[in-house]
């Protein structure tokens, strides 16, 4: 007789698969397992699997814009229960102003396709008031279009998005940066000219009907007409706008990781014709990461006082950068990801200074199914949480919460891993005469809003999950207590 825990974590695929649950699998329906961190409330986002969620304000309502890997071998378009439809995978529109009782507004599908192929993964939003030439009655949402365009729609009403316009003829788009108060984008894109399958395209959308092409930027070697070794490609930026004056790069998403600084003035007012020198021209320095390591994420904390240093003559406060890695393969098949702080305060001469990875033992992670380690941090630089406090997804370990007050010594104060559902998908590994599968977490993407909740979707179908901190990690945000 098979266990309810084995019915929730076994999969027969094909005749010859291996079925078999890890010692520490979630029954379907237990409760979750948490430490300074609870639940307030859920969202199925109609099982789709999730990339990124962000938070916007409008109005009098809070908003989250999700956007969505594409389909499955088992489920190409879900059915949206709204419609009675079947629908490729795009963006999911939930408001979330009462954030024990999501509600899901509206599905806009993506492009037709599975896994990475399809979706919409990436959503950034801006108020037209905002951008320097936007419609002030407008907001904007930029996505990713699949792998071949990047559209921005107008979602003034969430529930009846309007497209505006489309940029297309690409591939392999994925993780944006819109600076709202100038209205410069950094596409991650892949120009179909370019050796590279993902570099940079700088727009200016300002005026979001009109889109104007700056320039094509990545590494040299990436550049049409290159020879040689292609350098590792882009996964995406952050940009510090033009205060900061500061462009972070992260390159190679799991292995042979690169942070680039730039110049954000120079890469905007340099020459533009994409020649070696060029490329060079806006380039401040570069820190190579190990061959096991990449750059998913690349956090910038600029001037953090650092409380360890404040009786110091010099270097009271430092230039941090987070960078976060992103695992790949499923049940630990290679290096571990982890988090980086790396210090850039002089910037010409960036250095790694501290680590973080959640223990192994901790949960048994390695057994659990799907993937382990890293994969990107939330991006909101708003005061509730910045500088003070970083939430990692870590996949089947959950969300962590970390104390970066001192980046020298991050510490985990909190985590929460949810529990799996009927709509949590498998993830399967090859073995001799088949597949093992097993049904497991996988924490995907992370972000954060200016009230202090933590939203978290899920790569394997599990829905949104709303947050907030317990106990003496409010302490550390300078939350009251709850």
């Amino acid at each position: 007789m098979i266990s309810r825990v084995q019915l929730a974590a076994c999969l027969v695929v094909f005749a010859g698969s291996t079925c078999v649950h890890a010692q520490k699998q979630q029954v379907i329906g237990a409760p979750p397992e948490a430490s300074n961190m609870k639940l307030v409330g859920t969202n199925d986002l109609q099982a789709r699997s999730a990339y990124q969620p962000t938070i916007h304000h409008q109005g009098d309502r809070w908003i989250a814009y999700i956007g969505h890997h594409g389909g499955t071998d088992a489920m190409p378009s879900p059915i949206n229960p709204m419609t009675g439809q079947a629908e490729p995978n795009g963006t999911s529109i939930v408001d979330v102003t009462d954030p024990a009782h999501p509600k899901y507004l509206r599905h806009l599908p993506g492009q037709e396709g599975k896994y990475e192929s399809g979706g919409a993964q990436m959503v950034r939003v801006c108020d037209g008031k905002s951008l320097p030439k936007g419609d002030p009655n407008a907001v904007y949402m930029l996505r990713t279009f699949g792998s071949e365009a990047h559209e921005i729609w107008n979602v003034a009403d969430p529930g009846n998005p309007v497209l505006v316009t489309r940029i297309a003829g690409l591939k392999d788009t994925h993780k944006n940066w819109w600076e709202c108060d100038t209205g410069i984008a950094y596409l991650v894109s892949g120009a179909p000219d370019w050796r590279t399958r993902r570099m940079t395209q700088v727009y200016d959308l300002s005026d979001p009907a009109h889109p104007q092409k700056i320039r094509d930027f990545g590494l040299p070697g990436q550049e049409p007409g290159a020879t040689g070794p292609v350098p590792t490609e882009l996964h995406g930026p952050i940009s510090t706008g033009p205060a900061g004056n500061r462009v972070f790069f992260g390159y190679g998403t799991n292995k042979g990781g690169i942070l680039q600084i730039v110049d954000r003035e120079k890469l905007l007012s340099g020459p533009k014709e994409p020649t070696p020198d060029n490329l060079r021209y806006p380039e401040i320095a570069r820190l190579p990461m190990s061959a096991f390591n990449g750059a998913h994420t690349t956090f910038p904390m600029l001037d953090m006082p650092v409380a360890e240093f404040a009786e110091d003559k010099d270097g009271k406060t430092r230039d941090i950068v987070m960078i976060v890695d992103e695992a790949i393969l499923n049940e630990c098949g290679e290096a571990r990801q982890m988090v980086w702080f790396a210090d850039v305060t002089t910037e010409t001469r960036p250095m790694m200074i501290s680590s973080y990875t959640v223990p192994e033992a901790s949960g048994q992670f390695c057994q659990r199914g799907g993937r382990f380690g890293s994969h990107s941090s939330n991006e909101s630089m708003a005061p509730v949480y910045y500088k003070k406090m970083a939430f990692i997804a870590f996949f089947n370990a959950g969300v962590r919460a970390l104390d970066i007050r001192d980046p020298y010594h991050p510490r985990e104060v909190g985590y929460f891993i949810p529990s799996i559902t009927s709509a949590t998908d498998k993830r399967c590994i090859p073995i001799e005469g088949g597949e093992r599968c097993k049904v497991a977490i996988q924490t995907n993407n992370v972000e954060t809003d200016d009230r202090g909740y933590i939203y978290i979707v899920d790569r394997a179908n599990t829905g949104l999950h709303i947050l907030e901190l317990t106990g003496p990690a409010r302490a550390v945000a300078g939350l009251p207590k709850n």
